[in-house]
């Protein structure tokens, strides 16, 4: 299972789900995550240490060691234990305070030194949770995430798992802690390559640690514990109806958690979908509720068509149109390369059946970086680029939605009935979604316009 720590009375909590899975007799491993903005702070800080300023490193360090001592200090009233976790803390704030100072020296900052600043989110969050579990009864051991096994390539900032050498290693360390009656807590987010330099996850950040650990051990179940409950059928600051979803599957979560909906990041679900094993969203907030179970199966009730609909801001349109476009082939593969080779994702893609458009969306802040790319990518083509950065992503998602004639004709109709002009439109090949892309400030109205015709309040 995974935890959010929040605070001291988050921290308490984890102790106390902790302490109850274990009476229950199940084997635990937790994986915990950075305290708020820590890791955003870290990534701030590793980038001012470049002008050299020792002093501001330094302060940011202590700052950040008192915050973490005086959550201990509240959490943890051993004495004893506490001043192992405070030793631990000095030692990991010692090793970051080393670092910051290489970069402010050097006045260089590596993708690799900038993935070893940010690991220490974690490294000073896991103590206290050790500690805390300690006090609680329970025989735990904290470690990082390459300490745990988990093992990538070095594509540092985003890396991605070796699976092979993952599931070989988790295995090796944790099944003998398990056995041994030990309760593992693992640093999230981080991880370290087959040469032992550390890495981190990237998006997915600590669920993503969960999920790699319950596919290498075989778990039940993994559990993410948040301070939501699980996946919505909207935004409910958007739709005050918005009802919790009890079960969805795989895919129906990758595509939700792609368009924006709060639960967990599409790329950690991947290894729990590989071994098909549940994944299971509660939130620490309301125990009584069993959130939203993510499952291998499509769940289709007869009725239920779409699950969920989905909003994604602070994106851009861009169109690259051109009668020369029309029957020419590697057109769309050249636009596509230019994106990819500059690092721009491209979220949705639609081109107009005579060939002579293709439109799709990327992050907004990318916009401009994706119209310079393409200037010159294309250079002595005639092309036009045309933008749009006032736009948003609205999103209808469903298993249901597979085979069932009229769905789009349903979504367009309460569309135009609310006065909305769709500028671009696109459905995934699994049929589970339908797109639209319309004016931003049209972006509520069109939520709430497509959760009432499906009915998903009720």
């Amino acid at each position: 299972m995974t935890f959010g720590v929040v605070d001291v009375q988050s921290v308490l909590r984890a102790v106390g789900i902790a302490t109850e899975y274990q009476l229950k007799g199940h084997k635990l491993v937790v994986v915990v995550s950075a305290f708020p903005n820590v890791t955003e702070e870290l990534a701030v800080i590793s980038e001012k240490a470049l002008d050299g300023n020792l002093e501001m490193m330094n302060e940011f360090v202590q700052r950040h060691l008192q915050h973490h001592i005086n959550t201990a200090t509240e959490c943890i009233r051993d004495q004893n234990i506490l001043h192992k976790v405070v030793e631990e803390l000095n030692e990991n704030s010692l090793e970051m305070r080393g670092i910051l100072r290489s970069i402010a020296r050097l006045r260089e900052l590596t993708a690799r030194s900038k993935d070893f600043v940010l690991s220490f989110g974690e490294r000073l969050s896991a103590p206290i949770l050790c500690g805390a579990t300690a006090e609680s009864g329970l025989r735990s051991e904290w470690l990082t995430g390459g300490d745990a096994g988990i093992t990538t390539d070095e594509k540092f900032g985003e890396a991605n798992p070796l699976m092979d050498p993952t599931v070989r290693k988790v295995r090796a360390k944790l099944e003998g802690m398990l056995k041994d009656g030990k309760f593992p807590i693992v640093a999230g987010r981080g991880a370290a390559s087959p040469h032992g330099v550390t890495t981190t996850l990237g998006r997915g950040g600590s669920d993503y640690t969960a999920t790699l650990i319950g596919a290498s051990l075989d778990a039940d179940e993994v559990l993410i514990w948040k301070d939501m409950g699980g996946f919505m059928t909207a935004d409910p600051s958007i739709v005050p109806n918005a009802r919790l979803i009890q079960k969805i599957s795989y895919a129906e979560a990758v595509e939700m958690a792609y368009f924006g909906a709060k639960g967990i990041h599409p790329r950690a679900l991947q290894p729990g979908m590989e071994k098909q094993i549940p994944v299971r969203i509660r939130s620490f907030l309301d125990r009584t509720n069993e959130g939203t179970l993510i499952a291998g199966n499509r769940e289709v009730k007869t009725g239920v068509v779409v699950k969920s609909v989905t909003l994604v801001r602070s994106v851009a349109m861009i169109s690259v149109t051109g009668a020369g476009m029309a029957g020419l082939p590697g057109v769309a593969a050249k636009v596509f390369k230019v994106l990819g080779d500059a690092g721009i994702n491209i979220l949705m893609i639609s081109q107009s059946s005579s060939e002579a458009g293709i439109s799709f969306v990327v992050p907004r802040e990318k916009l401009q970086q994706a119209k310079n790319a393409l200037g010159l990518g294309l250079i002595g083509a005639e092309f036009q680029i045309a933008s749009e950065d006032d736009v948003c992503v609205v999103a209808a998602v469903g298993a249901g939605m597979k085979g069932t004639p009229g769905v789009a004709a349903r979504v367009f109709r309460v569309v135009a009935e609310n006065g909305v002009n769709v500028r671009m439109i696109a459905q995934g090949s699994s049929e589970l979604n339908i797109s639209l892309i319309v004016a931003e400030i049209d972006g509520p109205k069109t939520i709430q316009a497509i959760h009432e015709e499906f009915k998903l309040g009720e």
